[in-house]
């Protein structure tokens, strides 16, 4: 199986009536078990293409589709920046919502409720409500959420960009682990390009509106390990190319 993105464009209509075009011509594919991150300026349509990709935009041009996947309609996991639990319901009782969504059976929800509550570091907290959690738990239990389904495709959306930079580094470390126990296919979006490089197996470069493929860049790397010394000069190469690559695109942003 694989996710291909064929020639997607959007227009969007802005407030004075004009056509504003975010996305041009987009072609990649994102194959079973890898994980391609989105990264560019501010403005380059990165959320916008997520957003297509997971069925909640419709592109003016071009297709998404799910090449190797016939007899059913494909599942999509999102976690988004603002993860959204539902106040009223315990942690368990928003992982499982998907679940509940798709009629399945309450053991089959107890079970895979409890596994992915387990898996994302959560146990104990299965009763808290999110005001009780810290933002990291609270993306914890987000991220369950969209593992319990068991999607064809995880999209992520800047998930971790609110947090502080511990917190934050702790929870690229826990993805990776829940990533390497899932193998899921998944697209991600960020725009701190030490993430994209720690995180991918690919990292596509979009650059400032029209969004466009500047450059897809494979991260030749181990998977885990990406910040032991050994790999330290590589790392560093791979975010500067990417670096350079947008530079000028994120000054020109800035400006703006």
């Amino acid at each position: 199986m694989q996710i291909v993105i064929d020639g997607v464009g959007k227009t969007f209509t802005d407030t004075k009536k004009k056509q504003v075009v975010a996305l041009e011509d987009i072609n990649f594919s994102i194959k079973e078990q890898e994980f391609v991150v989105l990264v560019g300026p501010s403005g380059c349509g990165k959320s916008t293409l997520l957003n297509i990709v997971g069925g909640l935009l419709s592109p003016t041009t071009g297709q998404v589709y799910f090449d190797g996947i016939e007899d059913k309609t494909p599942n999509l996991g999102i976690v988004f920046q603002e993860i959204a639990l539902f106040p009223w319901r315990t942690v368990f009782q928003n992982v499982v919502y998907g679940l509940q969504e798709n009629g399945v059976s309450r053991k089959e929800q107890r079970e895979k409720g409890q596994h992915y509550i387990d898996m994302v570091g959560l146990t104990g907290f299965e009763n808290a409500y999110p005001k009780q959690l810290s933002g990291g738990m609270k993306q914890r239990a987000g991220i369950a959420r969209a593992l319990a389904i068991e999607p064809d495709l995880l999209l992520m959306d800047e998930p971790f960009s609110a947090l502080d930079a511990q917190t934050r580094t702790i929870m690229q470390e826990e993805l990776l682990t829940i990533w390497n126990r899932t193998k899921l296919s998944t697209l991600y979006v960020t725009h701190n390009i030490q993430e994209a490089v720690y995180l991918a197996d690919r990292v596509i470069v979009l650059s400032r509106h029209p969004g466009k493929i500047k450059s897809i860049i494979d991260i030749d790397l181990p998977k885990t390990g990406r910040n032991d010394e050994e790999h330290r000069l590589a790392f560093e190469q791979y975010a500067d190319d990417i670096w350079q690559l947008i530079r000028h695109d994120a000054e020109e942003a800035l400006k703006e």
